[in-house]
């Protein structure tokens, strides 16, 4: 390796990939959070993964290798155990006499470097590969489903009549159980999963992990490991082991390479025992700010205005699992500054962020989003973000604190931006006051992306075009679908992005809300006054080939 004397950020602005402007930004950043400059880029969303590692190309002198497309040999592979691959973020690649190249997200790491050489024996080369195109090569290569099955194995091995602990409680800090419940928790993070579900049936234990919003069968286990599973993510989580008859929610932390992964746990009983929910709060898929999240220029200008704004209430609108809290922890990044008071009233806290100061709600302690922001309101905030609007009291509390001079963030359950004022008034608040204190409201869903491995162009199906019908026009020139290969698990899609619509109050929605008007009279205005709708807002990015017809239909 020949280390070029010349600095990433030099690389990326010789590039033309890298403004002066952003390099100083990025430096500022990387010297807050001492993190890599070129990471540092990327999480701001200066460059692509694919830069930074053309960049590293040119300066550490290495080859670059895309994994996707690349014929790894499996005997190199059989080379290096599992966990160690996993743990340094490496695979190898192929084997040539005494030299073994493997590929590596962090070709720096000479402790990686090391112990691959004093496992193999071999002479190590080493290329540069992105840490998910690793990941994916791992899960092909390594096997999940077989690795667990092994697990199981050696559980069942060790689990003699005469030398089985008594318990699940004691099973569940047997070495083969924590070894099965970490296999399984990293899988689901390596995995880019969102939620890891095990389930119990009549004959075993169901897994799967949602991705891209769908759930995928991971594995199977026998119906004697639910318990000791359950147990063990309970002692993980700081669960009361012994109560199964009522739902318990804990957190735990998991490593998962170089960094901290936080994971929220959820159990339920069902009638075949506890089930048992991991949602997976990984920050290095949490957007850094509201630049990274897809939205369209006019859109995320709108957001910003209302944002700046130093009063009024900024409402984030949609179902379940559409991506309002991602958005919500980016406004927060946007607004929280040192010269402000940033306080919050969560359920759960999901992010920790360092300049704000967030409060759990504790209902049995008497601490609700009501309670929380009445007493927010003696600590001097700026800006007060309630995790959720759902009651009368709440709605009223965020709308005096609104009128007060506080700038107010939440969220609400509805299906679009207009739907929200209706649902405020339905609610119990006075419409006058809900006009006057409501300064913008962002409704979102996500809709999953066209894989890029496969992507293939196409031509709009009829029955698609039917359904769109003779109002929306669309440019099918640039339509694609996903084929379906073995980076997008055969579905075509591969990760997921934001759609958007805001609706901006004005003096003529304000009337419209005053007088009790109906969602629908709200909308029609809305979109008159130059708001986009989330269907609208959707075929752009079909149009550009980001997303599929289908999906944007099937969210909207």
């Amino acid at each position: 390796m020949s280390l070029n004397a010349r600095p990433i950020g030099e690389i990326l602005m010789s590039k033309g990939l890298l403004t002066e402007a952003q390099l100083e930004e990025a430096l500022a950043r990387q010297k807050a959070t001492s993190g890599k400059l070129g990471a540092v880029c990327v999480a701001l969303g200066f460059v692509s993964d694919d830069d930074l590692l053309d960049a590293l190309e040119v300066q550490l002198g290495l080859p670059r290798v895309r994994l996707d497309a690349y014929l790894i040999e499996p005997e190199s592979v059989a080379l290096v155990p599992q966990a160690v691959a996993r743990r340094h973020g490496l695979i190898p690649i192929f084997r040539i006499d005494q030299t073994l190249t493997v590929a590596m997200a962090d070709p720096l790491d000479v402790y990686a470097i090391d112990e691959v050489q004093q496992i193999t024996g071999l002479d190590i080369d080493t290329a540069i590969a992105s840490r998910r195109e690793i990941d994916d090569a791992l899960r092909r290569h390594y096997g999940t489903a077989s690795t667990l099955q092994q697990m199981v194995a050696e559980i069942d091995s060790t689990s003699a009549p005469e030398a089985k602990p008594a318990t699940a409680e004691a099973l569940a800090e047997d070495g083969p159980v924590i070894r099965l419940v970490n296999a399984l928790l990293s899988q689901a993070i390596s995995d880019g999963g969102s939620d890891l579900h095990l389930e119990p049936t009549p004959s075993g234990v169901r897994v799967r992990v949602r991705v891209d919003g769908a759930l995928h069968e991971v594995s199977r286990l026998p119906r004697a490991m639910h318990a000791p599973v359950v147990s063990r993510i309970k002692v993980m989580g700081h669960l009361d082991i012994a109560e199964r008859r009522v739902p318990q929610d804990g957190r735990l932390q998991v490593q998962a390479g170089v960094r901290m992964v936080d994971m929220r746990v959820s159990t339920f009983p069902t009638h075949l025992g506890e089930k048992v929910v991991v949602r997976v709060l990984d920050p290095s898929r949490v957007p850094m700010g509201l630049d990274q999240l897809g939205m369209e220029p006019d859109t995320r200008e709108a957001l910003e205005a209302a944002l700046a704004r130093p009063t009024g209430i900024v409402l984030l609108t949609g179902p379940t699992g559409s991506g309002k809290t991602t958005t919500l922890y980016a406004a927060l990044r946007r607004v929280a500054t040192i010269e402000k008071n940033v306080m919050t009233v969560e359920d759960p806290i999901e992010y920790f962020l360092d300049t704000v100061n967030q409060t759990q709600v504790n209902p049995r302690a008497g601490l609700t989003f009501a309670t929380g922001l009445r007493s927010i309101l003696r600590q001097d905030p700026d800006v007060i973000m309630v995790g959720e609007v759902r009651d009368q009291e709440t709605a009223e509390m965020a709308i005096r604190a609104a009128m007060t001079g506080h700038l107010i963030l939440s969220t609400l359950h509805t299906n679009d931006a207009a739907s929200a004022l209706a649902r405020l008034v339905d609610m119990g608040v006075e419409p006058f006051l809900a006009a006057s204190a409501v300064t913008g409201i962002l409704g979102q869903r996500l809709v999953r992306v066209v894989c890029r491995a496969c992507a293939e162009p196409c031509a709009p199906a009829p029955e698609t075009l039917a359904r769109l019908g003779a109002d929306e026009r669309i440019a099918t020139e640039g339509l694609r679908r996903g084929r379906g290969c073995p980076r997008c698990r055969g579905t075509g899609f591969q990760g997921r992005m934001g759609i958007f619509e805001i609706l901006r109050m004005d003096p003529d929605l304000e009337d419209l809300v005053s007088a009790k008007a109906r969602a629908s009279a709200i909308r029609t205005r809305a979109v008159a006054a130059g708001m986009r709708t989330l269907r609208q807002d959707g075929l752009l990015r079909a149009e550009r080939g980001v997303t599929t017809l289908e999906e944007v239909l099937r969210v909207t």
